[in-house]
Formats: structure tokens, C-alpha cells, sequence
């Protein structure tokens, strides 16, 4: 708690850990002169030596009461309701994230590549707003440049496969996490899931699935809402033209986005900012079926 009453978290850097001086000065950078309502706001930091002698690292983050996205999407807590995390506020933290990743490739000078985007460094405030955070990994991308040459090491199965074979940190990069970010959202399953072998992965059994068994692969605590919602979407008007849009139809478009932005081409993948504007158009069909 700060001084003023305040809830804070402070990360404490392991600097034995390899690599975790670079981290902290990389995050301190990132974060110096960004300002955007979807980032995790800094409050200090602290660099010094302790009372051993050693150095000592932290950075002081405002509190984010919900915790981090991970746990929502793969919580064990059985009560019911103490967990419900439904469709909408799902696409509403998704749509929290592009925006996020968006400023930081358009709106930042230089670019800013996350390099780590993952459930985890999701963090969920008192009004479930998403908050993107950790920018141990990030990287700049210098003048019209949109790649770095500076060495970037993700987390399994959020990292694009370019990486992996010596690639430079890119905005497709992030672009790639954030597809696989949100097939997880729909399925509940993580890219290092166990059903996930032999050459099949994430991005894979999403995009077996378009369009006709969209719904086979829906996380099954999602199910049971999304066919409610589904059968009390009556339509009344008289234009069919005007028929409201089936949950199914939603589904096939926010999965597809996902796939195409995991796509193992760097070049074939989406741009976070047509990302944000398909998923606000889902948003609004979404919600265009309860008016």
C-alpha cells in the first residue's frame, strides 16, 4: 500500500536471473512515456543497492484488483457465478488488448513491440478493464524500420514461429501472440495444451474448425450462454434483410480473425489496427441482437 493509501504491486527483479537487468531498463524505457487507459501504469521505480550490498530492482505498478486474465480463463473456482466470465466481457478485454497493442505500433514514437504477449501480463482492474503489462521484452523499432535486430525470447507457444528461427522482434510478432491470445479466449485451451500433438496446434484445430463446427470447439463454459442468448434472439422485423445475426456467424468471424493473425507467414497476417476495427464491429452485432 503507497503512502497515500493507495494499492500497489511492486515486481521485484530477480537479478541473478539472466537477463533481468536488461528487462528492468527495457520495461523502465517502455513504460517511461506511454499513456494509454489499456497499459499498466508505472508509479516508481527503484533502483539501489540493499542491505547486503546487492542490487536491488523493483518496479511499483498500480493494483489491478481481478488479477490477470489467465486465471479467469482457466480458474478451477467451481462456485457458481464467482467466476463468470462470459462472452462479452471476453470480446471486451479482446478488443481492450488491440486497442492496446494498436498504440503501441501506431501511436508510439519510436514503435513499441511487446515481445510477450500472454494471459498472464493481461491484468484485469476493478471494472474487469484490461490492462496490458510486463514490458521486460519489449522492443523499439527505430525510424521506418518494422523489424529490430535485438535478440527476443517470448513464452512457448505465444512466440511466432519466425523467432524461433532467428527472426527480429516485428510488429507481426505481437500480432501472431494476439491471434493465439484469442483462440484461446473462445476455446479455453492454451497452446501448450495436451490435446495439442502430433503437428496439431492451436491456430490448426481453430481453423479446421471454420466454418461449420465453429461451435465445437466454443469453451463449454461459454456453450451454454451462447445458446441461450442464441434462441431468445427473436427476430421481429419484417425485412428479413434486416435479420439480426446468429451467434454462430459471430463465432465464425472472431475465430477467423484469430486464425489469420497466427498465420505462421509473418506477412500473411492482420494489422492490429484492422484487428480493432473487426472486432468493435462484432462487439456491435453482438450487442445489436439484445436491442
Amino acid at each position: 500500500m503507497g503512502d497515500n493509501g493507495m494499492l500497489v504491486a511492486v515486481k521485484v527483479l530477480n537479478l541473478k536471473q539472466k537477463g533481468a537487468s536488461k528487462s528492468f531498463v527495457a520495461e523502465c524505457e517502455a513504460m517511461k512515456n506511454i499513456r494509454h487507459r489499456n497499459l499498466i501504469k508505472v508509479l516508481t521505480v527503484c533502483s539501489s543497492i540493499d542491505f547486503k550490498g546487492v542490487d536491488f530492482k523493483a518496479i511499483v505498478y498500480e493494483f489491478m484488483q481481478n488479477g490477470n486474465l489467465d486465471e479467469w480463463l482457466h480458474s478451477n473456482e467451481v462456485k457458481v457465478g464467482v467466476r463468470n466470465f462470459g462472452f462479452i466481457k471476453r470480446l471486451n478485454v479482446t478488443i481492450e488488448v488491440a486497442h492496446a497493442i494498436e498504440y503501441l505500433h501506431y501511436h508510439c514514437q519510436p514503435t513499441i513491440v511487446h515481445g510477450d504477449l500472454k494471459p498472464s501480463n493481461i491484468l484485469l482492474d476493478h471494472e474487469m478493464v484490461a490492462h496490458v503489462g510486463d514490458f521486460g521484452l519489449a522492443r523499439f523499432l527505430i525510424s521506418s524500420k518494422k523489424s529490430s535486430s535485438l535478440g527476443i525470447i517470448g513464452t512457448i507457444g505465444y512466440v511466432a514461429p519466425e523467432y524461433g528461427m532467428g527472426g527480429k522482434a516485428s510488429m507481426a510478432g505481437d500480432v501472431f501472440s494476439f491471434g493465439i491470445l484469442l483462440l484461446e479466449m473462445i476455446t479455453g485451451k492454451r497452446p501448450t495444451d495436451a490435446t495439442f500433438k502430433d503437428g496439431l496446434n492451436l491456430h490448426q484445430f481453430a481453423k479446421l474448425a471454420l466454418p461449420e463446427h465453429v461451435m465445437d470447439i466454443v469453451d463449454p463454459s461459454l456453450l451454454q450462454e451462447l445458446q441461450s442468448t442464441d434462441e431468445n434472439v427473436v427476430d421481429t422485423r419484417r425485412d428479413r434483410r434486416e435479420r439480426k445475426v446468429s451467434i454462430k456467424e459471430i463465432l465464425i468471424t472472431f475465430t477467423r480473425i484469430g486464425v489469420l493473425c497466427s498465420m505462421d507467414s509473418a506477412n500473411d497476417r492482420m494489422e492490429m489496427k484492422d484487428v480493432v476495427v473487426e472486432l468493435c464491429i462484432i462487439r456491435d452485432k453482438f450487442l445489436g441482437n439484445h436491442s
